[in-house]
């Protein structure tokens, strides 16, 4: 797409600083290296503020994440989640940033209600699953009949005992 790779981190935060800017409600104008918006008004605004949730592994994705509302995590073994968990609460932490923060992430934890108990306590607030490698390349060529037994032997064993 033409974007210089070097400069993304520069660019997600003019973007960040755009979305949280016209989603006031009031006017709005932004100059900066990348975006150059006239003074103008979203109309109708949100009438709650938009979450801005920041994926990423690295120290630069996790700084940004922390100034954000939330970290999107991509996925990997346990321990990675947990220095990762550690690396977010130390930038929150340097920021003085406290108060609601959303952390997804994808985890085995998640098709166990013991496991769910686990990322529950490291402060996780949403789990994303899956039934299916997201990172497959190619067509997904699973049944929908397996994808469905998946799915409903989950809502049996985890869901239902998670909510009940």
């Amino acid at each position: 797409m033409s974007v210089p790779f070097a400069k993304r981190g520069k660019r997600m935060d003019e973007c960040i600083e755009i979305v949280r800017g016209l989603t006031t409600g009031e006017y709005f104008e932004f100059h900066g290296e990348f975006y150059d918006i006239p003074k103008i008004k979203m109309a109708p605004a949100p009438t709650e503020p938009i979450p801005i949730l920041i994926g990423g592994h690295t120290d630069a994705a996790l700084r940004r994440a922390a100034r954000a509302d939330g970290w999107m995590h991509g996925g990997g073994e346990p321990d990675e989640l947990d220095r990762l968990l550690k690396r977010l609460k130390q930038f929150r932490d340097e920021k003085g940033k406290t108060g609601q923060f959303e952390i997804h992430v994808i985890s085995a934890d998640a098709f166990t209600v013991d496991g769910i108990k686990r990322l529950e306590d490291k402060g996780v607030t949403d789990v994303i699953v899956g039934f299916r490698v997201p990172y497959i390349v190619g067509p997904d060529t699973q049944p929908l009949d397996s994808k469905i037994r998946k799915l409903e032997r989950f809502a049996e064993c985890v869901i239902a005992k998670v909510n009940g």
